[in-house]
């Protein structure tokens, strides 16, 4: 054994052993000292301008990637990179939803030792137990299982890595051991460990994940890299907080790249060779994670053919003890049968969020003349939701304002261009102009440039994602303002993400522009959102 394998790694964090069954942990964790400790350092950042109220916040300090989405005994609990004051190495942080939007703060669930942190995994719901399987640093990749009500309680199968970081003789490893996923197939256990292909000549990093099988948890077998013809991610990408699920009829890895974010392959798993046959791929971040963009990915099935997925989502201005958020939860789908669909997905939010909603406003029926922005009197404010149907009509150009003060000294600019994107050549038909546009991409974009006029916001290019729109079918955007983070939902076809820092307390206005010539506001409706903590 290595001295640093000898290393004492306990954490300093109070750490409990609770009752088995549900009533009794109830009792118990309703005089808990770090439950009360959790509550009060949450209470210590009511009113902060810029800390979400409907969006997952984790109670004290900092936090990092979600993890181990999953649902168990009739409640989803999500599992994150946590780091306590007292000892900020990740442990697992804990929070349980009855409908994936009111979460309830739960005590750390797995903390370092004998790994130094505890880094990014996932987890299996078997029958009568969790499996969790995650990255325990300096040692090598580590599976716990708990199986009381609350997933409070978790035991370390053999206390040590079952996927050592390290060969017993020092030989190279064919395979780096990294952020794991686990599934099961007939009488096995499958995992994939995230990471990148030995560096090529050009010295660049390339995705990759190494897949391992095992009867029992504990002895793995590495088989070989798991995916095979992808031909989307980036040089330079790589393969972290990997999540492997059936979609559909198709099976889906998303997974986070150091480089670009929060992504997914689509494709097919060939069970007879073990491999991953990629058609397919979709972005969640349109450009550089940070700052201010959306992160890794936590990803379970949903029980009925899709996916549910969290986000984490990064910083763009210091704040004073907390940071990072995580997004809404999102469902994805397969947009339908054919060549064009089974290769694409359906993005469309998660959970109970309309359950928030309050002060409902609406206008019907409002055209948009061109070239002038009109400011909505009777809609605005900070923690809202707005679900807008608007027909572009001719106009190259729709934009929608929120968080804009009086003066628009700040704004937040959502802007839609009408088949500005690349054109999908599966899609086209013929030579005729018409065909052509009904071919190519729309974009969306958030544009925070003028969000903030504090001087420690780091900027961050316009947030542009391509969105394909049929030729009649109007604009549906339904947009998530939650204090200083920005989601926009398209047609239920995509989404972009970013967060935003409003120095002003008078930035609150919602406007709307119709560029060169007239648009229809078909419906416009705006809910002030609850905050989900009082």
């Amino acid at each position: 054994m290595s001295a640093v394998e000898q290393t004492d790694y306990t954490s300093l964090v109070p750490q409990f052993q609770f009752p088995e069954t549900l009533a009794e942990q109830e009792a118990v964790l309703s005089t808990n000292s770090l439950m009360q400790r959790l509550l009060a350092y949450r209470q210590r950042y009511e009113g902060d301008p810029h800390r979400p109220i409907y969006h997952y916040v984790n109670p004290e300090n900092t936090l990092n990637d979600p993890n181990g989405l999953c649902f168990w005994q009739d409640r989803w609990h999500l599992f994150y990179q946590a780091y306590p004051p007292e000892d900020p190495r990740q442990h697992w942080g804990h929070a349980v939803s009855d409908d994936l939007i009111h979460w309830r703060d739960l005590p750390y669930a797995i903390y370092p030792n004998p790994e130094e942190c505890c880094f990014s995994g996932a987890t299996l719901v078997e029958e009568d137990r969790v499996i969790a399987i995650y990255h325990g640093t300096k040692v090598g990749n580590m599976v716990a299982v708990s199986h009381d009500p609350l997933l409070l309680n978790w035991e370390k199968l053999t206390g040590a890595p079952v996927i050592p970081i390290a060969s017993a003789d020092g030989s190279p490893l064919p395979y780096r051991v990294f952020d794991p996923c686990i599934w099961k197939k007939g009488d096995h256990y499958y995992a994939l460990s995230g990471g990148t292909l030995p560096h090529a000549a050009s010295g660049r990093r390339t995705r990759a994940n190494f897949l391992f099988r095992s009867p029992n948890l504990v002895d793995w077998d590495y088989l070989h890299p798991f995916v095979e013809d992808d031909r989307f991610t980036r040089i330079g990408d790589d393969g972290a907080c990997p999540y492997f699920w059936p979609i559909g009829d198709r099976h889906i890895l998303l997974f986070f790249s150091h480089m670009s974010g929060g992504q997914a392959l689509l494709g097919d798993y060939d069970t007879e060779r073990d491999k991953f046959v990629v058609t397919s791929h979709h972005e969640f971040n349109f450009g550089p994670y940070g700052p201010g963009g959306v992160h890794a990915p936590s990803a379970t099935p949903d029980g009925k053919g899709g996916v549910y997925v969290i986000f984490n989502m990064n910083p763009a201005k210091p704040t004073e003890g907390w940071n990072q958020i995580m997004t809404l939860p999102r469902r994805l789908t397969l947009q339908g049968t054919d060549k064009i669909g089974r290769d694409a997905l359906r993005v469309e939010p998660a959970g109970d969020v309309e359950s928030l909603r309050r002060e409902h406003r609406q206008i019907t029926d409002m055209v948009l003349p061109a070239n002038q922005e009109i400011v909505l009197g009777s809609i605005r404010g900070n923690a809202i939701e707005l679900m807008a149907e608007i027909e572009t009509n001719e106009a190259p150009l729709v934009e929608l304002n929120v968080l804009r003060s009086p003066g628009k000294e700040e704004f937040t600019r959502i802007a839609f261009y009408r088949e500005r994107g690349f054109r999908n050549w599966e899609r086209y038909t013929g030579w005729q102009r018409d065909k052509l546009a009904a071919a190519t991409d729309s974009l969306i974009s958030i544009d925070s440039s003028y969000s903030s006029l504090a001087p420690d916001v780091r900027s961050r290019a316009p947030e542009t994602a391509p969105v394909f729109l049929e030729r009649d079918e109007p604009l549906r955007l339904r947009i998530f303002v939650d204090k200083s983070v920005v989601e926009v939902f398209v047609n239920g076809k995509q989404c972009a993400a970013l967060r935003v820092y409003p120095e002003r307390e008078d930035s609150l206005g919602v406007s709307l522009r119709s560029q060169g010539q007239d648009a229809r506001v078909v419906s416009l409706e705006a809910w002030q959102m609850e905050n989900i903590y009082s």
